[in-house]
């Protein structure tokens, strides 16, 4: 259990995300959508490929909810509420990705049927069993899913393709939240436990992996054709690794000295920056 002190300072950064959230981020998958711009005469397979794999991801949402919210089911109230608002929020990436499939005219009713059978087949397992490490894991996948995002987003607007755009925009917005959110606790803990924290960060950053490479049939496949929307090893070093140190504050020789103690304890050592655990050319390009 978290200390009273910690608890109560957790449960404000939830208030403050809430706050800003209902206030200026809330967004209406009917309304906020220009619609009305689609031009089903105009396909774009791999835009459309891309956005299916995403919601192939999100439709794991059950189990990412159910497992998190088991997580810090003894935690403090504030991430208790998060996982409740991070669940609506990206259940709303899922819907709004589904509709420009169908509207789009890129997939049909019962194509849609048939591929959200074929991903239900399976379950996602929390990569990590401690709610602090989880947080780490939820600070580096929003992060890397928020560039992932951004570079979507240039790539439908480059195709002229406005409603996809802003759905990119939408979500890319939310998930660059939900990352500060993640972050600010990590930072909480920090002052609890830094030593502890940086090993933790350590290994979950060497242990890290998107969950839709062993999720989603035919990734490798996929990949294939988002390699220019994914995160390779030196965008995610400069544009998740790097930006998430800073804001914690921890150097990289604080990184290698926990990881250099790990494995002087048993486990596995990595000095230098890490990559996602699929590879040095993983295209982190899933689970959003």
């Amino acid at each position: 259990m978290l200390r009273k002190e910690i608890a109560e300072q957790l449960h404000r950064s939830y208030m403050e995300f809430f706050e800003k959230a209902e206030r200026n981020r809330r967004w209406n998958l009917w309304e906020d959508v220009p619609w009305d711009e689609l031009d089903r005469e105009r396909r774009h397979p791999e835009l459309a490929l891309c956005a299916e794999t995403f919601l192939a991801v999100e439709m794991y949402l059950p189990d990412y909810v159910a497992q998190g919210l088991e997580c810090v089911r003894d935690s403090s109230k504030g991430q208790q509420w998060f996982q409740a608002s991070w669940g609506y929020e990206e259940s709303k990436h899922s819907l709004v990705l589904r509709e420009y499939l169908l509207r789009s005219g890129h997939r049909s009713p019962d194509e849609m049927y048939a591929f959200e059978q074929r991903i239900l087949e399976r379950r996602w397992k929390r990569p990590f069993e401690s709610p602090r490490q989880m947080t780490m894991y939820g600070s580096i996948q929003e992060m890397a899913t928020l560039v992932i995002y951004k570079k979507q987003s240039r790539r439908a607007m480059a195709a002229n393709d406005r409603p996809l755009t802003k759905i990119f925009q939408l979500i890319a917005r939310d998930e660059a939240a939900h990352a500060r959110f993640y972050i600010d606790v990590i930072n909480l803990l920090m002052t609890e436990d830094r030593e502890g924290c940086i090993a933790d960060l350590a290994h979950v950053f060497k242990h890290f992996q998107m969950p839709g490479v062993e999720l989603v049939p035919d990734y490798d496949a996929r990949i294939q054709v988002m390699r220019e929307g994914g995160v390779d090893r030196g965008v995610f070093i400069d544009e998740v690794w790097f930006p998430i140190i800073k804001r914690l504050g921890v150097t990289r020789r604080e990184l290698a000295r926990a990881s250099r103690l790990a494995k002087a304890n048993g486990g596995n050592g990595v000095v230098e920056p890490p990559v996602p655990a699929a590879g040095d050319e993983t295209d982190a390009a899933a689970r959003i």
